[in-house]
């Protein structure tokens, strides 16, 4: 019952989840789940690191859209904003030993740090794809839930290619 109470609460929570802005919560829920499911179950860090780096770049979105709704603006404030979120999720895991491990490369880099990488520039570019989608189709998504469909799904054919890279 312990496992199941919380899959209750979040499908609950789905029902009453206020129309999509920006990246979504429920994106930002799903890519979260994700992160968490794989290191549960012992999954390389570079797959772990793709859902990281989506849900920090989703955060860092989320943010620059609600100062944008708040009207505070700053110099530098997106760049500050990824600075914070980034610095926020690389500075413990430093401390915590998880990164900066020298037997843990892929390509010259931390496995961890490089699906970050990764991963982040891929959730950037599925949500662009998804604006674009939708603006030829005059503004209207073509599925509910499209919106988040679209980077869960990039992220998950690239966790399957890596999956293949790191075994």
């Amino acid at each position: 019952m312990k496992r199941i109470a919380p899959l209750l609460i979040s499908a609950g929570a789905l029902l009453w989840a206020l129309p999509a802005k920006a990246v979504c919560p429920v994106c930002t829920v799903a890519v979260a789940g994700g992160l968490g499911l794989s290191r549960w179950l012992g999954i390389d860090d570079t797959i772990t690191g793709l859902w990281a780096g989506a849900l920090v770049a989703s955060v860092t979105f989320w943010t620059i859209n609600w100062l944008n709704k708040k009207n505070i603006k700053f110099y530098g404030r997106k760049i500050l904003v990824a600075i914070f979120w980034y610095g926020l999720t690389f500075v413990p895991l430093y401390y915590m030993g998880i990164t900066g491990h020298p037997y843990n490369k892929l390509w010259g880099m931390d496995k961890f740090v490089l699906g970050v990488i990764i991963g982040s520039i891929v959730f950037a570019i599925a949500s662009k794809i998804y604006d674009y989608i939708k603006e030829k189709n005059h503004g209207k998504a073509h599925f509910p839930y499209e919106k988040v469909v679209i980077p869960v799904v990039a992220l998950a054919v690239l966790s399957a290619i890596f999956y293949f890279i790191t075994r």
